[in-house]
């Protein structure tokens, strides 16, 4: 299942996603978020997954790795399921004890189950076709006009940018050191909750010292490369807004309006 999370993960390309600026991928996944939480009825829902769908084709990556990434969040969808089927007081349908699903519960459970993989199925483009130097500047351009209340723009970007591109690697470390200790007689599926906590210290502790180790080695790799924060500091490539991100947050805004139209209409 490790291998399964996409997050963090970038595919080099040059579909139409890939060549637009990171700003118009930010702001368009902020507004993609935004209509998908207002949206609230089927034909809503059906629209904004053909939209997914198409922006899946644009992007040009394969099918199977992009589907593979909604994989780590099934028990989610399904506990999801489960609460909603049988916690929405409404119309009793099906019965089972002293549990009992509603109509209301059902409806409310798919659609937010339908939420939940959109959310993840069509963010994941933000990553998967954006380079992490790209999003650093992008972040930092957006964050740029809250510096004057003291927000540090180029060092949160740059945060956020890390913890990014240190997901994959640190998945695959994860896996690493299980197969290691699996070799060794660990057992992490097995035994009660108590016992599976207790046996994942073997998995832990590795993992953590492997972290704060290349996370020294990485401070002390940007303080020999005399990085001193964002001040003064020049780009090789300037971000430069072009007619396809005007293009692209058109269709975004005026997504975004229908969705709220339809919502309170």
């Amino acid at each position: 299942m490790l291998k399964d999370i996409t997050l963090g993960q970038y595919i080099p390309g040059n579909s139409p996603l890939h060549r637009l600026d990171p700003r118009t991928k930010i702001i368009s996944a902020m507004i993609y978020i935004v209509a998908l939480f207002i949206m609230t009825d089927l034909p809503g829902y059906s629209f904004i997954t053909l939209f997914s769908l198409a922006l899946i084709i644009l992007s040009g990556l394969p099918w199977r790795f992009v589907l593979k990434g909604i994989r780590p969040i099934f028990y989610i969808v399904l506990f999801t399921l489960v609460l909603n089927f049988f916690l929405t007081p409404g119309r009793v349908v099906w019965q089972l004890g002293p549990f009992k699903a509603t109509a209301e519960g059902i409806r409310l459970g798919v659609f937010m189950g339908w939420r939940l993989l959109l959310l993840v199925l069509t963010t994941s483009l933000l990553t998967l076709t954006s380079s992490p130097i790209a999003l650093t500047d992008g972040i930092e351009y957006l964050l740029k006009p809250f510096k004057r209340f003291g927000v540090p723009a180029h060092e949160l970007a740059m945060m956020m940018t890390i913890a990014l591109r240190f997901i994959p690697t640190l998945l695959e470390e994860t896996d690493k050191i299980m197969k290691a200790q699996m070799a060794r007689g660990a057992d992490f599926e097995s035994g009660n909750i108590v016992q599976r906590a207790k046996g994942m210290i073997p998995l832990l502790v590795p993992l953590f010292v492997g972290a704060f180790r290349r996370a020294d080695d990485l401070a002390t790799a940007m303080e020999a490369r005399c990085y001193r924060g964002g001040e003064g500091r020049t780009r090789l490539r300037e971000l430069r807004f072009s007619g396809r991100d005007v293009i692209a947050l058109g269709v975004m805004a005026v997504g975004l309006v229908l969705s709220i139209l339809d919502r309170v209409r």
